[in-house]
């Protein structure tokens, strides 16, 4: 996963970035609410002359990258709950995540959260819904009916990942091994020893671990 901003500018339509001062407290996730947008497109929606809404975000993120759409350290619109002192939208780091290849969207956004927590000192305790702030049922592809399965699931994935226990799964290899790797799931895909799509992904992106690895060594062996 690559991280890259593209911060909208001051003045966009519809007091998208309002350039209020802002030192977060906490990190609200979102789902975007469209199974086939990208990042990309959801940071181009932000600038789009067609979208009259009021709403922004400073993080999306999908299978291959996250883009920082406003700077961390002003408000955007992504609570629902206006603009009072210690509202969501002036108080939380928004953070999107896309809902096409969500399996690995989820991934990166595990990491990259994980990240931003680690990198401020905070614990799971400072991750909010957007649900948390104004009742709109978001994260919805956590929500399970309203047992938020997802969620807890969520929060559980990102403890872990603070706590370093992805580390010892965690596939090391040169540049020259990658593209080995990468070249031999391309292979294995066109003669359908293998067909879901994600192995590529994750190999192209060096997500694959070092389980995951072994278990297609198993599979090639078996065939």
């Amino acid at each position: 996963m690559t991280y890259r901003k593209d911060h909208i500018a001051k003045g966009t339509a519809h007091n998208r970035r309002p350039g209020i001062a802002m030192a977060a407290t906490t990190i609200t996730i979102h789902n975007t609410g469209n199974p086939s947008s990208t990042a990309a497109n959801e940071r181009a929606w932000l600038t789009n002359p067609s979208n009259n809404r009021t709403a922004s975000y400073h993080i999306v993120v999908d299978d291959k990258e996250a883009i920082e759409c406003l700077p961390l350290n002003e408000s955007a619109w992504h609570a629902g709950d206006g603009s009072r002192a210690k509202s969501g939208n002036r108080t939380s780091i928004g953070v999107e995540i896309c809902e096409r290849n969500y399996s690995q969207s989820l991934d990166n956004a595990v990491k990259l959260v994980a990240a931003m927590l680690k990198e401020r000192g905070w614990g799971i305790d400072r991750l909010r819904r957007h649900w948390d702030w104004s009742g709109k049922v978001c994260p919805r592809l956590m929500y399970d009916s309203g047992k938020w399965t997802g969620w807890i699931e969520f929060k559980n994935r990102v403890a872990a990942e603070l706590d370093g226990e992805g580390d010892e799964d965690k596939l090391i290899l040169s540049n020259y091994q990658w593209g080995v790797v990468e070249d031999n799931v391309k292979k294995l895909l066109d003669r359908k020893v293998i067909t879901d799509q994600n192995w590529l992904q994750k190999a192209e992106n060096r997500t694959l671990t070092a389980s995951e690895l072994a278990w297609l060594t198993f599979v090639i062996a078996s065939k």
